[in-house]
């Protein structure tokens, strides 16, 4: 059998213990508990030592605990999934050395969430934009009909027009997504694309009493690019891009 330890979830600004929320855990439901210093604590449950795997069930656990807490408090920090440490007092000491970091953090997240945007082409739209594009159709008749070796300059010139069309496409998205969203936002944040047709990937921070102004704003964006483009848009989420928290219990 192995060794209980102790998993964390996330911080929040309370001087108060956390009632009613549990996690199912390892196959096992476990009861959420907060472990405090001054007006902050971080919120945990005792769990096997363990290397916890990032699968999406494990993900998605880690997430919800989160969200729970969310609705229970308006300023809360995220922890990056698959933190178990040895003992509850280990945690007091991460969190007696982290004190500094979130006693800044908790004015700057007070009352505000996370939510993420991705606008994703639609292949015949992105096709089209490739028919139409001088600079590629111009690539495209030079290769046509040369050797493979012949055609060579001509393929890595090809390659250079779609990336530059791809550009194109996600300068074009933040102008007309990003920009508009990031002045209802506190804060934003633009991803690195995870698909090659991805022209936006952005996170938003905004306060709770914008959200509304915000899903319209987003719900315009989507009116106006549907035949188009794919949207996901997600959330509320703590603000996992915006927090950049160092676990580090130190020596002492």
């Amino acid at each position: 059998m192995s060794e209980t330890g102790t998993y964390i979830f996330c911080g929040i600004q309370t001087d108060k213990p956390i009632e009613g929320l549990s996690v199912e855990l390892e196959d096992e439901k476990r009861e959420l508990y907060t472990i405090h210093y001054k007006d902050a604590a971080i919120v945990a449950a005792k769990a096997p030592m363990k290397i916890y795997h990032p699968k999406k069930d494990n993900l998605m656990m880690h997430q919800k605990v989160v969200s729970q807490v969310m609705e229970q408090n308006d300023t809360v920090i995220p922890v990056s999934f698959g933190n178990v440490f040895k003992t509850d007092d280990d945690v007091a000491v991460l969190l007696e050395n982290l004190y500094p970091q979130f006693e800044k953090l908790f004015p700057e997240i007070k009352g505000k969430i996370e939510v993420g945007l991705k606008a994703i082409g639609k292949q015949d739209w992105l096709e089209r934009q490739a028919r139409e594009n001088p600079e590629i159709s111009k690539a495209q008749k030079s290769a046509a009909g040369k050797s493979e070796a012949a055609a060579y300059y001509d393929r890595i010139k090809l390659g250079g027009a779609a990336q530059n069309l791809f550009k194109s496409l996600q300068k074009e998205m933040e102008k007309e997504m990003f920009e508009p969203l990031n002045d209802i936002a506190v804060a934003s944040k633009k991803n690195d694309p995870i698909s090659e047709k991805m022209l936006l990937n952005a996170a938003f921070l905004i306060d709770r009493d914008q959200e509304e102004a915000f899903d319209k704003k987003v719900n315009e964006i989507h009116d106006k690019w549907q035949d188009r483009l794919d949207f996901s848009y997600s959330g509320p989420w703590a603000a996992y891009n915006f927090v950049n928290i160092k676990l580090t219990v130190e020596d002492g």
